[in-house]
């Protein structure tokens, strides 16, 4: 009987960890792109634009800028931020889930790694709205739909021109005349 509870125990633990191990790899998403840096870029801020509901670029920045003003060196990475009041508006209304700001605005990374490929990160929206409720999941999930549409990529079209952040600069500003943060 205790070989039994000691297993039961040891069975949960486990799927505990092994859960615990996942969760990160679940939370978010990494893909490979076909393009270079900049023409990723500017698809993912062309398909941004053309999705509609209510969707501006917020901001470009460059997180690497930083580290090589401590001195430091890092490969390239640009962080793409969009934002839709359509979305974002009733989660701000509501004061229960107001702490969800600091997930504004949207944000998609795009960078290199050591193999030379150029990849693109982004919050799994669809699977982590849901864990704060039916408002904030239902709105998720259709921000993950839209997700899924910046990061369509049509290779027989030209590359887009890259939309440089006003001169206000790099910290995030209006992106090209959008629509400003959250």
């Amino acid at each position: 009987m205790l070989k039994i509870i000691g297993g039961f125990f040891a069975g949960i633990l486990a799927t505990a960890l092994l859960a615990w191990n996942m969760a990160g790899g679940m939370m978010f998403q990494e893909r490979v792109s076909p393009f270079g840096m900049e023409e990723t870029v500017a698809r993912i801020q062309h398909n941004i634009q053309a999705t509609g509901n209510g969707w501006a670029l917020s901001g470009l920045r460059n997180p690497g800028k930083a580290v090589e003003a401590d001195g430091g060196n890092t490969l390239p990475v640009m962080m793409i931020e969009a934002c839709s009041t359509k979305y974002s508006g009733p989660i701000l209304k509501e004061d229960t889930v107001r702490f969800l700001s600091i997930l504004m605005p949207c944000k998609i990374s795009v960078y290199k790694k050591n193999d030379g490929k150029v990849y693109i990160g982004n919050m799994n929206a669809g699977l982590m709205g849901p864990m704060f409720g039916p408002l904030v999941g239902g709105i998720m999930q259709q921000v993950a739909a839209d997700q899924a549409k910046f990061l369509e990529f049509d290779p027989t079209k030209p590359a887009p021109p890259l939309i440089l952040p006003k001169p206000a600069g790099e910290g995030g500003g209006a992106a090209g005349g959008g629509g400003g943060g959250c």
